[in-house]
């Protein structure tokens, strides 16, 4: 199997867990070089494990189980002192499969300054049910603390980026510091991304748990209830004042835009020719709204798009920024909508006044529409995948936009967006520090368009953005 990045360490915290420990180990391996083994104070036979391992591995020991938080923070600070920029962390009773290792590793590549946290499926009739009650308890508060939801906040399987630890101090050293840790991270504007793994359930009479109930959750109520408070007063307006401020710029100058919409689009019913004028006015609004985006929250700079020729202009698409970003760099672009954009309450008006194609009608219904804007110079921005990517990476490409281009006669202008994910993804609605840009890719012509079967078309392309 291939190893993981040599920046990536693995970290496993143990107590008690000899029947496991040998194996998982041993499974790690075959993923993970470099792998730091916290010995949580264990009474049983851990110590004869860890010196019968034949490969190296960097061992921590002391004489009494200080709980897992304080073992994770000791982990921590080693895995600094060696170098390792990310240290993926996972129980050693079995219950996490290493095999899923390369999904963690391959979402934290696409964002290196995230937390990613494995997310298990916690409908599976194996899990246990006080788990499932604790889990869903630490979702709750986790969101009422955060404002962000996250399938699953317990599970011990992550890849944390070591750099954004620094200086998160966790105030707890037991089963409840892994959620607290997450808190802070919110708190400090860390990204949070969850990755689906599958994990093992043991038979109930071999699992091995340290969970405590009474004592446990008393813990865990107390330290919500500092938290909670800590959320109004520090965590929750740190966290949100970008998109408080956002927000209301976008209120102070898009509410009067819908109102110039409505008097554009009873103009246009009288048959007054006055669509270049209101796009050119739309595009200055979303230049407006780029330039109001808070501090370290900024487009580094637009792309120069070719207005004089017709073509269909395609794009990744992970967040709501995209668009904002693309209409101003091109006063003459309509974007394929679904029909909920086009009845919005608040966008629904621009929407429909700029003429934006129904990706809900029939091909040639969409395209009799089209048709006469295409030859007035106007260009289509279609998302191949369809809807926003939830994780950041990219979905699948449906042929639709390819079969337009087509059918239209039209050249292919792929557009990259980097850094739209951070600044504001679909999983939570709030402005996080980014640097965006969008880079242009290598134009298909239109004849190169219409020899090659469009489906290859929109596989090829995918590729390209995956290299």
């Amino acid at each position: 199997m291939p190893k993981c990045p040599s920046h990536i360490c693995a970290l496993i915290a143990t107590y008690n867990n000899h029947a496991t420990l040998r194996d998982v180990l041993y499974a790690v391996h075959e993923y993970v070089e470099h792998i730091i083994v916290v010995n949580d104070g264990s009474s049983d036979n851990t110590s004869d494990i860890l010196s019968g391992i034949d490969f190296p591995i960097e061992v921590i020991s002391y004489p009494t189980n200080r709980g897992k938080g304080y073992a994770l923070n000791r982990g921590f600070e080693r895995a600094r002192e060696l170098g390792y920029s990310h240290a993926l962390t996972m129980d050693s009773d079995g219950q996490h499969l290493a095999s899923e290792i390369p999904s963690l590793v391959r979402m934290s590549v696409v964002h290196p300054d995230a937390i990613i946290v494995g997310s298990r499926n916690l409908s599976d009739k194996d899990i246990n049910g006080g788990s499932l009650f604790a889990n869903r308890f630490s979702n709750f508060w986790f969101m009422v603390q955060t404002g962000l939801r996250l399938p699953d906040t317990q599970c011990g399987m992550r890849l944390y980026p070591l750099q954004h630890l620094h200086g998160l101090r966790i105030l707890t050293s037991r089963y409840e510091a892994e959620l607290e840790l997450l808190v802070w991270a919110a708190w400090a504007n860390v990204k949070i991304i969850p990755c689906k793994i599958d994990v093992y359930y043991p038979p109930r009479e071999q699992r091995v748990s340290h969970f405590r109930p009474a004592t446990d959750f008393l813990r865990i109520s107390i330290l919500n209830t500092i938290q909670c408070v800590l959320a109004v007063v520090y965590g929750l307006p740190r966290r949100y004042w970008r998109t408080v401020y956002f927000c209301t710029m976008l209120l102070l100058v898009v509410l009067p835009f819908i109102f110039v919409s409505l008097v554009f689009a009873a103009l246009m019913r009288c048959g007054v020719q006055c669509h270049d004028v209101y796009h050119r006015m739309f595009q200055i609004v979303c230049r407006m709204l780029i330039h109001l985006l808070p501090w370290k929250c900024r487009i580094s700079k637009l792309p120069k798009l070719e207005v004089g020729k017709s073509m269909v202009y395609i794009a990744n698409h992970n967040s709501l920024l995209d668009t904002v970003a693309l209409l101003a760099a091109h006063p003459k672009l309509l974007i394929l909508s679904r029909r909920w954009v086009c009845n919005n309450i608040l966008f629904g008006v621009i929407a429909r006044t700029a003429s934006f194609p129904n990706a809900d009608d029939s091909v040639d219904a969409m395209l009799e529409k089209v048709r006469p804007l295409v030859a007035k110079g106007y260009s289509l921005l279609i998302f191949p995948e369809g809807s926003r990517s939830r994780d950041g990476l990219l979905g699948t490409f449906h042929a639709g936009a390819f079969y337009i281009a087509q059918r239209l006669a039209l050249g292919i202008q792929p557009i990259r967006l980097n850094g739209f994910y951070e600044a504001l993804s679909q999983n939570e609605f709030r402005l996080g520090p980014a640097t965006m840009t969008i880079d242009t890719m290598p134009m298909l012509n239109a004849e190169e368009v219409a020899t090659t079967p469009y489906r290859r078309l929109a596989q090829d392309t995918r590729e390209k953005y995956l290299s």
